[in-house]
């Protein structure tokens, strides 16, 4: 276009549009990083459970949501007056698509008046679950390169030790069997049974998702304590696989058929170490015999170089304003 694009991003105030969340991906890339995009113009309009959409009129071209319908946050308006009246296109970020049979997809997608999809999560994921009709499009949202600046250099880390983190499964019995029939989807071990597996190691130092200080914008002070840093998710990657390489991290990264890691276009000893289910302890034990090859640091800054200029959030925007653009077409 040949102005900038005016955006309503309409949203009810939450934890997770919040720069002091344990999580702050979200808050940085749409209160932050979309309002750097030279191609938009964004208006943050908060609202309460309720929206009356006939306020913004003619006075936008797109009109943006958090996510699909309500969410555990509460970040959306959990009603929306006169959407349909508006002749401006809807776009929402998806939430977990494994949970969305638990909601009921096409009356939200009516009711909000949706035009399209976005999300890190693989397409072929997102039409697990949703309409093949439904529009979607990837965006690699998640990394924040202002906060991966001024490393720890990767010789003062430790090495004899590789760093995991964030959720896992609880692998007693009775909790097993709990999860599979009350979690169903959303299992833990289903998401991250090769990351569970890695705390079994006596080499692996883990760190659970809040038990730290190192939580939201402070996660990558943890990880430059390392020099090496376990990427791994079972059934999509996730915004680790940009984190950890980014802090400058030597990156055991699962990558699998199943987790549609390749989509990512790392490349195994090159910007990253694949790992699986069959390999990833000899993986590890070839690192751990031959700590000071000066291979692993360089991969380590290839990996990084890669992220920071062709995975950050700066891009993510971009790619997010071309489906804008797409639209308005």
């Amino acid at each position: 276009m040949d102005r900038k694009i005016k955006v309503a991003f309409v949203y009810r105030p939450c934890v997770s549009l919040r720069n002091d969340h344990f999580f702050t991906i979200s808050y940085n890339f749409f209160m932050k990083a979309l309002q750097r995009n030279p191609r938009i113009e964004m208006n943050y309009i908060t609202t309460d459970r309720t929206f009356d959409s006939s306020k913004l009129k003619s006075n936008f071209d797109i009109v943006l949501f958090f996510e699909n319908g309500e969410n555990p946050d509460g970040c959306v308006p959990s009603e929306i007056m006169g959407i349909k009246d508006l002749d401006i296109p809807v776009i929402a970020k998806i939430g977990d698509p494994w949970a969305a049979p638990n909601k009921n997809i096409q009356k939200i997608h009516e009711d909000y008046k949706i035009d399209a999809y976005f999300g890190y999560q693989h397409d072929s994921l997102f039409y697990k679950y949703y309409p093949k009709n439904y529009k979607y499009k990837i965006v690699l949202f998640g990394l924040e390169p202002s906060l991966f600046q001024n490393l720890t250099p990767y010789k003062n880390r430790i090495k004899n030790r590789i760093l995991n983190s964030g959720a896992v499964a609880n692998k007693k019995i009775a909790s097993r069997i709990l999860s599979k029939i009350t979690k169903g989807e959303a299992d833990p071990m289903k998401h991250y049974k090769l990351r569970t597996q890695c705390n079994e190691l006596p080499y692996v130092d883990y760190t659970a998702t809040l038990q730290h200080e190192f939580i939201g914008d402070k996660y990558p002070l943890l990880l430059q304590k390392y020099a090496t840093s376990i990427a791994s998710s079972s059934v999509n990657y996730t915004t680790k696989y940009m984190e950890i390489p980014a802090a400058g991290c030597l990156t055991f990264m699962e990558i699998t058929e199943k987790n549609h890691g390749d989509y990512l276009r790392f490349e195994d000893g090159k910007t990253a170490i694949f790992i699986n289910e069959k390999n990833y302890k000899d993986k590890f034990e070839e690192y751990l015999q031959d700590l000071d090859n000066p291979k692993w640091e360089k991969i380590a800054n290839a990996g990084r170089e890669y992220v920071m200029t062709h995975l950050n959030n700066d891009l993510a925007t971009n790619s997010l304003v071309d489906l804008m653009e797409e639209l308005l077409h």
